[in-house]
């Protein structure tokens, strides 16, 4: 009898180890997917930060270029130039309806 018992025990000790590797297998493959995910999420959020940051430049730019603009009205405003015209060329602004049409008849 105890020859018919241990032939039996083999295969269930087999089971058991296919099993228990077959277990250990979709651990793995579940611990492979998982750091796949956090790869990605993590990629994303390196990529919401660049992102961010581009944003924040840009946004100084606009308020530079706005600052700027007001800066070259301000310096090219028309008694400015009319003053620095007089003073540097000695050049003086005259009121040009005052002069003859030529091309009228």
């Amino acid at each position: 009898m105890a020859a018919v018992t241990q032939p039996l025990a083999r295969p269930r000790i087999r089971a058991r180890k296919a099993r228990a590797r077959g277990g250990i297998l979709w651990i793995a493959i579940g611990g492979i997917l998982l750091a796949g995910v956090v790869f990605v999420n993590v990629a994303v959020l390196q990529l919401n930060l660049r992102l961010d940051s581009a944003n924040a430049d840009r946004t100084k730019l606009l308020a530079d270029n706005a600052a700027l603009q007001t800066e070259y009205s301000r310096l090219i405003s028309s008694p400015r130039v009319t003053a620095a015209a007089k003073k540097q060329f000695g050049l003086v602004y005259r009121d040009p309806s005052g002069y003859v049409d030529l091309a009228k008849k």
